[in-house]
């Protein structure tokens, strides 16, 4: 009966199959279960194995128990397993071996490596789930495919076979992102994987000298700390260090740091090699850098700690503690708070809050969180430490002034858990972020009536303006309320490292105590800035818990400053006048590589949208945006940066907080794009792409069979067997979904009631554009007809092809889902009430 039930893929409680399992399973539970000789059971199992490989998910479980499945004969098992593999059915042999248990007897690169390469890999996930052994092989593989000897090619000739392959799952960067993911899913030492963890600190490298000579945003100390921390003692990446340096410096440098980090001389480049030999001549043992540090000049274009250092206080014992608390802990005070941790810089190492700065208008106290906290554990008193730092955040009467104070607690109770709890009541915090998000909204305006650009540069003698970046952050807000910015060079250090130097102790004092200065001046003068109420009058004094059950409601009138919150509500769209109706078409956008599902969500609406890619800088954005008339869609700090650099109201940020969907609603809403059922995949969902090229069954079994060659597929065999059948193809098992038509494709059954044809906001290419002997189009793309599934060609009349990059797409289920997730938006007249909404 199960054999030939047609139905296997239907809902769980609709398929004929699910109803006769679940009465076989009450009968015998009943009583009635025969014991079947072995030969017969064998004969039965055998026969239920094929039909596990249609069966859906849900059913597997059922038929492995009446049939138990499980106590068969495990080389039997093991034999239909592997047969799968040998017919490309890696995920149906999957799926079997995890239910079976079978995985520790099989290949475990013959059966998740096809998956991996299928873009399979959840499946492969639960695949090694319970099997350590399994795990470590599989991270081995695919660490060895990331060593740069290792020729890609090779890989793919074994695999070239297989269909529906992502060969861009072969990116080494792609590879290196899942191994790490694997390392921190399965907890396994990264030493395991010394090709990903190799590149990875290249890429830190990268990084630090992009930082030092490209940006110059980094002194000399602090930058050779890093490269000292990052390269230590691998041979290989020391190597890769000087190779890369001898690009940004000159040779005497480089030599220099060769000399410095014992590089061999025979894996040094000739330049090198004989300018080291010169200075070991004239013993020059030590190291002197070549790069000039930054003049004292310059200090006085940056803002400055207003205090002496003799009044910075470094506290790393518990007992000095008591002071601290004694003027910091008071009513009616005002106290600026940052924190300080070293960066990892991509690499397994794990951040933490190294420095608490606390800021009065007569001292700074550096608090060294990790030296306390380790001698609060080993001498009992973690109650002390615990009590100061809960009294500090919870008393309402000590104002205490932030910058992006909710990322600051976040790492906070991360890093030691024992202060989770203690960061989650706050009360008297001022944000100065969402005061600096609200001053950006205002438009201030100079005395020659010209908008007041927000990223402003230095261009004063002595300061390199066209190498300084744009200022961002606590920066931009200092330099726009006192006039100068704070020098941040000493804001990538090494945290963990004691003593701290002179320049990071200025640092980290200036760093809060500027907090103090930015609050007095919008105090006093807050009309001068463009705010309408003190911040006084916007301070709420009570204790909140962070959280989403005590959200703060949003306040239908004028918006306010939210100084109290310590976590920080995604920015929403900005107070932009009313754009008039548009069409998707008509709508251009890029949307930041954090927005990619958003992205996609208002491509298959008929937007046009170009998505950055994930290793791309966000100023990107701008560059496409400015050259090609499109609105930014981006969302967190990034927004400060691209706002600045396209015309008002040209860039939007996105409350990421939010789903794809939901972000989707909201940009049209904004914009008042006018979404019709006839724009939605209007446009390549793929590339972007708005001309498609319609090929008949016919035309598309012509294509298939050309693509499949002499050597002739399962692919090949399905458009054979629809050939020989057409024109009259037989469509009868087709499903039938609510409104639409029988035996129709998406091109007529969204006409009008009757027969008229779908006219989507498209443009349609000549028959003339597709080379049916190369399968070429016009515009260079080869149509991908290997991405057809098999049994396709069997149920499907019209196929639509993309021109630009070549994507097949037909008929599906999608179209409905799409209308009826958007159905708010999409503007139905009266002669569209045939899509049924």
């Amino acid at each position: 009966m199960l054999e030939s039930c047609h139905d296997w893929r239907k809902g769980k409680a609709q398929s004929l199959a699910y109803y006769i399992i679940g009465q076989f399973d009450n009968w015998i539970k009943e009583g009635a279960r025969v014991q079947q000789s072995h030969p017969r059971r064998t004969m039965l199992q055998a026969r239920v194995f094929s039909l596990l490989i249609e069966a859906p998910a849900n059913l597997l479980d059922p038929l492995i128990s009446l049939y138990e499945l499980d106590k068969a004969d495990p080389s039997t098992l093991l034999g239909l397993i592997k047969d799968l593999c040998c017919k490309g059915k890696y995920k149906e042999a999957a799926l079997l071996s995890i239910k079976l248990n079978l995985q520790s007897q099989l290949d475990m690169e013959e059966i998740c490596i096809p998956l991996l390469l299928q873009d399979k890999t959840s499946l492969v996930e639960a695949y090694v789930a319970e099997y350590p052994e399994l795990q470590h092989h599989l991270l081995q593989v695919l660490d060895s495919w990331c060593d740069s000897a290792v020729n890609t090619r090779d890989i793919r000739r074994r695999y070239e076979k297989l269909s529906h392959l992502r060969w861009d799952k072969m990116n080494r960067k792609v590879l290196s992102k899942l191994v790490f993911r694997l390392i921190k899913l399965y907890g396994i030492d990264p030493v395991l994987c010394p090709n990903v963890v190799n590149q990875r600190y290249l890429a830190s490298v990268k990084y630090l000298l992009y930082k030092r000579f490209v940006e110059k945003s980094m002194t000399e100390e602090n930058w050779s700390e890093h490269i000292e921390a990052t390269v230590g003692q691998n041979p290989w990446l020391q190597g890769q260090f000087v190779s890369l340096l001898a690009r940004h410096t000159d040779l005497d440098t480089v030599a220099r740091w060769a000399l410095r980090l014992s590089v061999p001389q025979e894996k040094l480049s000739y330049h090198v090699a004989e300018r080291l030999k010169q200075l070991e001549k004239v013993k020059v043992m030590g190291f002197e850098s070549s790069v000039a540090e930054e003049s004292w000049e310059q200090r006085k274009f940056y803002y400055q700690l207003p205090i002496p250092i003799e009044s910075v206080h470094f506290l790393d014992h518990l007992d000095q503690l008591k002071s601290c608390a004694a003027r910091v802990l008071q009513a009616d005070g005002v106290v600026g708070i940052d924190m300080e941790w070293r960066p990892t810089f991509g690499v397994l190492t794990k951040s933490r809050v190294s420095i608490i700065q606390i800021a009065m208008k007569d001292c700074v106290y550096l608090l060294d969180l990790p030296q306390l906290v380790k001698q609060s554990d080993s001498e009992g008193r973690e109650a002390e430490l615990i009590h100061f730092i809960q009294t500090l955040f919870t008393d309402q009467r000590i104002t205490k002034l932030g910058y992006a104070t909710a990322g600051d607690l976040r790492s906070l109770s991360t890093a030691y858990p024992m202060l989770k709890g203690v960061v989650q009541l706050t009360a008297g915090v001022l944000d100065l972020l969402h005061v600096h998000q609200e001053l950006q909204r205002v438009p201030v305006r100079r005395q020659d009536n010209r908008r007041e650009v927000e990223v402003l540069m230095l261009v004063e003698d002595g300061v390199d303006s066209g190498s300084r970046q744009p200022e961002r952050g606590l920066s931009l807000l200092v330099q726009y309320v006192l006039g100068k910015p704070l020098d941040k060079t000493e804001q990538l250090s090494n945290w963990e490292k004691r003593p701290l130097r002179h320049k990071q102790i200025i640092y980290a004092a200036a760093d809060a105590y500027c907090l103090l200065d930015v609050y007095d001046a919008l105090r006093q003068e807050p009309q001068r800035f463009g705010l309408n109420r003190s911040l006084d009058d916007c301070m709420m004094w009570k204790v909140e818990k962070r959280g989403r059950e005590h959200k703060p409601k949003k306040s239908k009138s004028s918006p306010t400053i939210p100084v109290q919150g310590v976590q920080a509500p995604a920015p929403g769209p900005e107070r932009n006048p009313a754009f008039p109706p548009v069409s998707p078409s008509q709508f251009s956008i890029i949307c930041d590589n954090m927005l990619q599902g958003l992205g996609r969500y208002l491509r298959c609406l008929g937007v046009d949208v170009k998505i950055l890619e994930n290793e791309d800088d966000h100023r990107k954005a701008a560059e496409i945006a400015r050259e090609e008339n499109r609105f930014i869609l981006t969302c967190g700090l990034p927004y400060q940066t691209l706002r600045s650099q396209v015309g008002e109201g040209r860039c939007l940020s996105v409350n990421c907080s939010e789903k794809a969907k939901d972000q989707a609603i909201a940009v049209l809403k904004h914009f008042n794009v006018q979404v019709t059922p006839r724009d939605i995949f209007s446009r390549c969902q793929a590339c972007n792409g708005a001309e498609y090229l319609k090929l008949s069954v016919e035309e598309m079994v012509q294509a298939v069979q050309f693509n499949a060659g002499p050597g002739r597929t399962e692919s090949s065999d399905d458009a054979a067997a629809v050939g020989r059948r057409s024109p009259s193809i037989d469509r009868s098992p087709r499903t039938v979904r609510p409104g639409i038509p029988p035996q129709t494709d998406i091109g007529n059954w969204l006409g009008q009631t009757g027969s008229s044809s779908y006219n989507p906001s498209c443009r349609w290419a000549e028959r003339s554009g597709l080379n049916m002997k190369t399968l070429r189009f016009t515009s260079g793309a080869l149509l991908q007809v290997a991405s057809i599934p098999p049994g396709v060609l069997d149920k499907v009349d019209m196929f639509y092809c993309c021109t630009s990059c070549g994507k097949v797409f037909w008929e599906g289920s999608h179209f409905s889902r799409v209308v009826s997730q958007f159905q708010e938006v999409l503007h139905v007249t009266d002669d569209m009430t045939f899509y049924h909404l």
